[in-house]
């Protein structure tokens, strides 16, 4: 990737056809190899679909960022501004408030090559101009590079919240990062 055209911004409804496509492609990177291939399909097809993105984009308690090179998407990331609802994981977090980093994806052509971390800079930066004390994610406890990548930005584990995909029931390891005061 040439790093004169790699850049982070804001999409618009005319990326959701975009987004969605990279969501089909890396989602399923994130699911433990015991995902049944209908429960990722269907979680794409409903949860990361174009119109969901749409959605997405409308929200206004929802930012979104895209890592571009040129014109080609590569990556993106969605913060959703509020403290959880989840009992569970609002007992697991230690700072308030927060802001969850809800998706997190690089296409899998750029893995280990910085675009991830250039991605996550602008992601917790966008983070900390709300003003919030500290961001949190959830990631698949199986997802070991996952799990290295936000270690390695700061985020340390918090706890277990589980997540359904399809009839089977994952867990997710909590990650809580504290951000730089404003």
């Amino acid at each position: 990737m040439n790093p004169v055209n790699l850049h982070i911004d804001r999409p618009t409804a005319d990326d959701a056809d975009r987004l969605a496509d990279l969501a089909a492609i890396t989602f399923p990177l994130a699911c433990p190899a015991s995902s049944q291939p209908d429960d990722i399909a269907h979680h794409i097809a409903t949860e990361l679909s174009a119109g969901k993105f749409r959605e997405h984009l409308a929200d206004p308690t929802k930012t979104l960022l895209c890592l571009r090179d040129g014109d080609r998407l590569d990556g993106f990331s969605m913060l959703i501004h509020g403290d959880p609802t989840d009992a569970g994981v609002r007992s697991a977090l230690s700072r308030f408030p927060t802001i969850e980093v809800s998706k997190f994806y690089v296409h899998p052509d750029h893995h280990g090559q910085g675009q991830a971390s250039t991605l996550m800079q602008a992601t917790l930066e966008a983070a900390a101009q709300t003003g919030v004390q500290a961001a949190w994610l959830g990631t698949n406890n199986e997802n070991l590079r996952a799990i290295r990548f936000y270690e390695k930005h700061g985020f340390t584990r918090v706890g277990v919240k589980t997540f359904r995909l399809g009839a089977g029931v994952e867990h997710d390891f909590i990650l809580e990062l504290t951000l730089p005061e404003r």
